[in-house]
């Protein structure tokens, strides 16, 4: 009987969300995997069943299948329990949110990103944690424009119609006077021929008076204090644009701060530090896939080879 490495011992955690994004490949990426490796597979219905499966991973290597997302959520767990610098993650990228895995230089197709997880290397990567055991294994933006699932950027929408369903109040007919559910049809609710002239009363209503559209703006500048290793790279006199901190440059985090241009156009400013501090007015950030806030003051700090990831060798 041959012992198998605990290297080789998998727990492969398929995240519920890729399960029904992308059934397809989370079968192809379980098939790949147990075909190289001693796999134990758990599929958790939630967040809770998702940290316990972590928690009982023994001496098994935790394989993600699943998004930027799930990837934050498994770095977190290990980090909040201790055990980043001795325990590596691995990667199979399912689901809609990606764009931290192909940065990361983790394969995106369900093949790649699994031989990559048998046949790849444990790289250190640097990690920024803030003060209240928060993580970014990415990069974080404030404000966070164009933030999905959060903040919005600038769009049309409509203003002053009728609410509800396609400006028809509830589609589903829950009683309201404003849906068409209310009139009911034929011989019950307002009869035939009062039904129809309501009909077309409203159409001319509605003929006559378009629909106005708003522009909702995208956020505007911020004062905010930068400070990086103590040092204030910009104060609350200065508005900005936008601050974003990245890490994994020598040990360091670029910051990078564009002010307000008045006039010609002002140069962005860029340090490296391994502690930044964001303090002033309310506001939201994004770190990787997660729009925090709002928050007064936050300090992130880097950790140098703070969390282990296998890329391809």
């Amino acid at each position: 009987m041959t012992e198998v490495a605990a290297s080789d011992q998998l727990l492969v955690v398929i995240d519920p969300v890729a399960r029904w994004t992308d059934g397809e490949s989370v079968r192809i990426a379980k098939d790949v995997l147990s075909a190289g490796a001693t796999t134990k597979v758990c599929l958790p219905e939630g967040p809770e069943e998702f940290a316990r499966a972590l928690a009982r991973r023994g001496s098994r290597r935790p394989v993600v299948v699943g998004d930027d997302r799930a990837l934050l959520r498994a770095v977190s767990l290990l980090h909040r329990q201790r055990e980043l610098a001795g325990c590596g993650v691995s990667l199979v990228p399912v689901g809609g949110v990606l764009s931290l895995a192909r940065a990361l230089g983790v394969p995106v197709g369900a093949v790649a990103a699994a031989r990559a997880v048998l046949d790849g290397v444990e790289r250190r990567l640097d990690l920024l944690v803030d003060e209240s055991d928060g993580v970014v294994l990415g990069a974080l933006r404030i404000p966070p424009v164009g933030a999905g699932g959060g903040m919005r950027g600038a769009e049309e929408v409509e203003v002053g119609g009728l609410g509800g369903v396609d400006g028809f109040g509830d589609a589903e007919g829950s009683g309201g006077s404003a849906g068409f559910g209310s009139f009911g049809g034929g011989a019950s609710g307002l009869g035939g021929h009062a039904w129809l002239r309501t009909c077309q009363s409203l159409v001319r209503t509605l003929a006559a008076r378009p629909a106005r559209v708003a522009s909702v703006p995208g956020p505007g500048p911020s004062r905010l204090r930068v400070e990086v290793d103590g040092v204030t790279l910009v104060d609350l006199d200065q508005p900005v644009e936008a601050v974003s901190v990245t890490p994994g440059v020598a040990g360091g985090a670029e910051v990078e701060v564009r002010p307000v241009s008045v006039g010609a156009e002002a140069s962005p400013l860029r340090v490296v530090g391994r502690r930044v501090t964001v303090s002033g007015a309310d506001f939201r950030y994004r770190a990787d896939s997660v729009v925090s806030g709002p928050v007064r003051t936050r300090t992130w700090t880097v950790r140098e080879g703070g969390w282990g990831l296998t890329l391809p060798s």
